[in-house]
């Protein structure tokens, strides 16, 4: 049996993760399965759909039916094909090197959260406004006026927090300058496909995920919005201006009343250990979405951290070794990842190196799904 799920033999870590979202759940379930006490906190109540690309990496499928999650269970749709768009409509399609999945958050987050459960974690739906360390150990208080103790404490409260102001995370202060949108629709695309179409000011995401819904994400620069005024002059006056977004957008039905939007994205470095808290998923650092591997990286990251704590424990070190272990662990991993997703987000800010992109690409085909590798990882070991 692999370390990390054997039943901790020590005195008992008690672990409180902040925000049960992907990467929260995911790191509950591995730290419970290994034995430990773990609370989560979260502000939100199941199910509840979230601004998300919703496609993930397959690279994450061996480590997560380790744990006994299957998003196959649940409906996901296999994808296998990466299709590009210039905003003039010039389009390349590759195989996706080790394929994906779409699922919708709204599925996948309440049946995470279900499991967790079922594992043995305990829940709170409330708001932490604020984490005090002292005495080698945290006080978590809550918005509700509801206090506790824990031993170790993960920050997994996604992209932007009233916890990242409290804790006076140096990214919290700048203002940045990204909005993300996300609706579902019903349309005819191909199943298999996640396809990412440029206009001027972002990028936008289309893919299946269960019950034959079609996602749609998108990423634009506040400045190429403020122009329209609206979700619906956006998308008339610019996300239509790519033919392919606008072929799709003239057959597909809304299914959301109303679309969801995030505003003041941050793709800067963020600290992965702030106030002795261990940050992962979004808390600790965010690819941009064009990448399409933010969601695998988030569950990475969960075990990334999981498997430091439990060294942590069964190693007896202490605190700070485990917190550099962790960050070696995170840098090694993703700083590469990151470093590309930056440079490929600067190329499809512009028509003429898109369109030059796409026009080698088309030349050289096996380049693209070298260039989606150097985004992804590798199926992850157990």
């Amino acid at each position: 049996m692999n370390e990390y799920l054997e039943p901790a033999l020590k005195k008992n870590l008690k672990i409180a993760i902040a925000g049960a979202g992907l990467a929260g759940l995911t790191a509950a379930i591995h730290l419970l399965r290994a034995g430990f006490e773990v609370h989560l906190v979260e502000k939100d109540a199941y199910p509840k759909h979230k601004v998300c690309g919703e496609y993930i990496s397959n690279e994450i499928l061996p480590y997560w039916q380790s744990l006994g999650i299957n998003p196959f269970d649940w409906g996901a749709v296999q994808i296998e094909e990466f299709e590009l768009s210039s905003r003039s409509g010039k389009t390349l399609k590759t195989a996706l090197p080790l394929g994906g999945f779409g699922i919708s958050r709204y599925t996948m987050d309440s049946k995470l959260a279900e499991l967790a459960k079922e594992k043995g974690g305990t829940w709170m739906q409330d708001t932490v406004e604020r984490i005090e360390y002292k005495n080698a150990g945290f006080e978590i208080f809550c918005r509700s006026g509801e206090s506790f103790e824990s031993d170790l404490v993960i920050g997994s409260f996604g992209k932007r927090s009233v916890l990242d102001a409290a804790l006076s995370r140096k990214f919290f202060s700048n203002k940045t300058p990204w909005m993300g949108v996300k609706a579902h629709y019903e349309a005819e695309v191909p199943e298999n496909v996640v396809s990412l179409h440029s206009f001027n000011g972002g990028y936008c995401g289309i893919s299946k995920v269960e019950n034959n819904r079609v996602n749609v994400c998108y990423l634009t620069h506040l400045d190429a919005f403020k122009a329209s005024g609206n979700l619906e002059g956006f998308q008339h006056d610019v996300l239509s201006q790519n033919p392919q977004l606008k072929t799709f957008f003239n057959q597909a039905t809304p299914v959301f009343e109303k679309s969801l939007s995030i505003s003041q994205i941050s793709f800067q470095p963020k600290e992965l250990i702030t106030n002795h808290i261990l940050m992962c998923g979004d808390s600790a650092g965010l690819i941009h979405p064009l990448c399409g591997n933010g969601m695998a990286m988030a569950v990475h990251s969960a075990k990334l951290l999981a498997e430091s704590i439990v060294e942590y424990h069964f190693k007896s070190q202490d605190r700070e070794e485990l917190e550099q272990s962790y960050i070696k662990r995170w840098n090694s991993t993703f700083s590469g990842r990151l470093q590309t997703g930056r440079v490929l987000q600067r190329i499809l800010q512009h028509e003429t190196a898109t369109n030059l992109g796409i026009s080698s690409l088309q030349r050289i085909p096996g380049v693209l799904p070298k260039i989606i590798s150097l985004t992804h990882g590798k199926p992850l070991e157990i």
